[in-house]
């Protein structure tokens, strides 16, 4: 999610976003109070937040959130720079953002995220699960890892496309990606897909049966590496 008072710079930072293929805009306020109704409606997991608004600053929207996702501050404002480090956050941008900047800034994030999954994995008990509950309205549905062919993003929501039927729960890929065992394989922004039911590749497409689902342009290299 995008905050802040400008329309011009969350007009920019939405075009900055629209190049990565990591990333999803879930939603954009114009003012923390705003923000603070969206986070509740959505689940989002990295937050570019403007300092210097009406009301409350960035900062004090930070401090004010129990659960809050994490944080890249963007500011004309240097001098906000040494208090939000104290509030570990991922990033500090300075405007005008640079593209080249907002990348350096997201890759901070993911390289953050990849570790954590890694000390979650280690935590864990060397073998995994066989299934996972999934809360579908308010009932917490079993599915086995094995009867995944692929997961698909849309929207708000995560469609769980088993051998047998479709489980849509509502979380984002991201988050769920960090739950699943080794043999699924993310391929795109939207699609994780289980490696065993792969039934074919070119460079461009994963072939599951029937179903042909596409290699993201950022994930490409990655992906044919491992499956080759």
């Amino acid at each position: 999610m995008i905050v802040d008072d400008e329309p011009l710079a969350i007009e920019l930072m939405t075009s900055h976003v629209d190049k990565i293929d990591q990333l999803e805009l879930i939603a954009t306020a114009n003012n923390p109070i705003e923000a603070i109704g969206l986070l509740k409606d959505h689940q989002i997991d990295l937050l570019f937040l403007d300092i210097q608004m009406p009301v409350l600053t960035g900062i004090e929207l930070v401090k004010a959130l129990q659960n809050r996702p994490d944080v890249i501050f963007t500011t004309a404002y240097r001098e906000y720079a040494v208090e939000s480090y104290e509030l570990d956050v991922v990033d500090y941008l300075m405007k005008p953002i640079t593209f080249v900047r907002f990348v350096q800034s997201v890759n901070k994030y993911i390289d953050k995220k990849s570790d954590h999954s890694k000390e979650d994995k280690n935590n864990t008990s060397t073998s995994e699960s066989d299934s996972i509950y999934v809360n579908v309205n308010r009932r917490y549905v079993k599915v086995i890892f094995e009867d995944i062919n692929y997961i698909e993003s849309v929207k708000d929501y995560i469609h769980i496309h088993t051998i047998n039927d479709t489980v849509v729960t509502k979380e984002t890929i991201s988050n769920f990606e960090t739950k699943l065992p080794s043999k699924f394989l993310r391929i795109h922004r939207s699609f994780i897909v289980n490696r065993a039911k792969i039934t074919a590749f070119t460079s461009h497409d994963i072939e599951i049966g029937t179903k042909e689902i596409p290699i993201g342009g950022s994930y490409r290299d990655e992906v044919l590496n491992k499956l080759k």
